[in-house]
């Protein structure tokens, strides 16, 4: 039994980045298992957002975003993952 990999994902997944720890970039991926609007945030542990990596309109597959931390300084941040049904979070070490 062949995998066709273009196959469309079961479900909505937000993966841990990797590498993690890391210092500057990092990779994020993704599933969406339907076309969604697709917002990817990093905040910082106070609350406050960084970064925007992705906000638009998306049709159904895998993603991989770098997050590229240059200029912030080292420590924990989540990324956050919203769509239309769902919000996943997940936290990143960035270490300096």
């Amino acid at each position: 039994d062949r995998k066709d990999p273009f196959t469309i994902p079961q479900n909505v997944t937000l993966y841990q980045n990797y590498p993690n720890p890391f210092n500057p970039a990092t990779t994020i991926r993704y599933d969406l298992s339907t076309a969604a609007s697709v917002e990817l945030t990093v905040f910082d542990l106070l609350g406050r957002q960084v970064r925007t990596l992705v906000h638009e309109q998306q049709p159904a597959g895998s993603y991989r975003v770098t997050f590229d931390a240059s200029g912030l300084p080292g420590g924990v941040y989540i990324y956050r993952l919203k769509t239309d049904r769902a919000t996943f979070q997940k936290k990143m070490i960035l270490l300096r």
